[in-house]
């Protein structure tokens, strides 16, 4: 958030080169704030446990953040009740007609299903395109990152020979990027999907970056040129025990999972895995509401676009 300062102090030059906020005494005294708005499509089967990473993450802010579900109405949930998506989730026809700070599409079980096979596509097309004119930045999480960089950019997704799991090493391959402010120049986090994008196709599209990147897990953080959508094709927000959950539910359906990267310790499944990307987690999202959605975004969020 911005710091305020007085007028031409002489400090004010390095700290914006270093993507520090900084904020006169003359604008600080102009300066009207208002909550930021944030649309959340979750399209996670585990509804509640998704609610709680992501708020969690979009809480470590001083400023108000207003969050709305939302449901797809072309899908019928099988893991939550249709009575609690009522209550607590929108549909997009009841959050169109306006535009938005921010928007997070999540990742969602259906990697090993082409794009046009989902049933909900079609409208989370509408709601992508839709992005583009009324929501300020969107964040992309796993499948829905493959989904963005598919439908904005025809960015294929390519089946893995075994699923991508565990906790991996990335590089940030650019310095002055204000979505990785504060980065270490190793960091990590989980990754947990059957598909991948490619990096050769990602840098041969003039209006893609590839800002960090895993040895062992392939490009990590994708911007757009303007900023206006990131990409993050692993899990930030999952929780200590979440890579753990997905492997004993798929070793009690019989399907032989190998155990999580880098995610027990000693790979031993029988010790409690730790938490080793939760400050990067916080930065990052505390970055993209600073950087991407509170400094871009209008105050009068009507103008949006104009």
């Amino acid at each position: 958030m911005p710091i305020n300062v007085p007028n031409d102090l002489p400090a004010i030059s390095q700290l914006e080169k270093e993507n520090i906020f900084v904020m006169g005494e003359e604008r600080s005294t102009h300066q009207d704030i208002r909550p930021l708005d944030i649309l959340l499509v979750n399209l996670m089967p585990t509804k509640v446990e998704t609610e709680i990473q992501l708020m969690r993450l979009l809480s470590n802010t001083p400023l108000q953040v207003n969050v709305r579900l939302v449901q797809m109405k072309t899908h019928v949930s099988k893991s939550v009740s249709q009575k609690y998506l009522d209550q607590f989730y929108d549909l997009f026809d009841e959050v169109k007609c306006r535009n938005w700070d921010g928007m997070i599409i999540t990742g969602a079980p259906v990697e090993d299903i082409p794009f046009e096979e989902v049933d909900y596509w079609d409208e989370l097309c509408e709601i992508m395109e839709w992005s583009k004119t009324h929501v300020t930045t969107t964040m992309h999480i796993c499948w829905g990152a493959q989904a963005g960089l598919y439908y904005h950019y025809g960015i294929k997704k390519y089946p893995l020979d075994s699923k991508k799991s565990g906790i991996f090493d990335h590089r940030p391959l650019v310095s002055d990027e204000p979505l990785l402010r504060g980065v270490d120049d190793v960091f990590r986090f989980p990754h947990s999907r059957h598909s991948e994008v490619r990096a050769e196709e990602i840098v041969r599209n003039p209006h893609l970056h590839i800002i960090a990147e895993s040895a062992e897990a392939g490009p990590g953080i994708i911007i757009s040129e303007r900023s206006g959508q990131v990409f993050i094709t692993g899990h930030m927000e999952y929780d200590v025990n979440t890579l753990s959950y997905e492997y004993y539910r798929d070793m009690d359906k019989g399907m032989n999972p190998h155990v999580p990267d880098h995610y027990f310790p000693h790979d031993d499944p029988s010790q409690d895995p730790i938490m080793t990307w939760r400050s990067t987690a916080n930065l990052i999202f505390s970055n993209w509401l600073n950087y991407y959605v509170y400094q871009n975004t209008p105050y009068d969020i009507s103008t949006l676009g104009e």
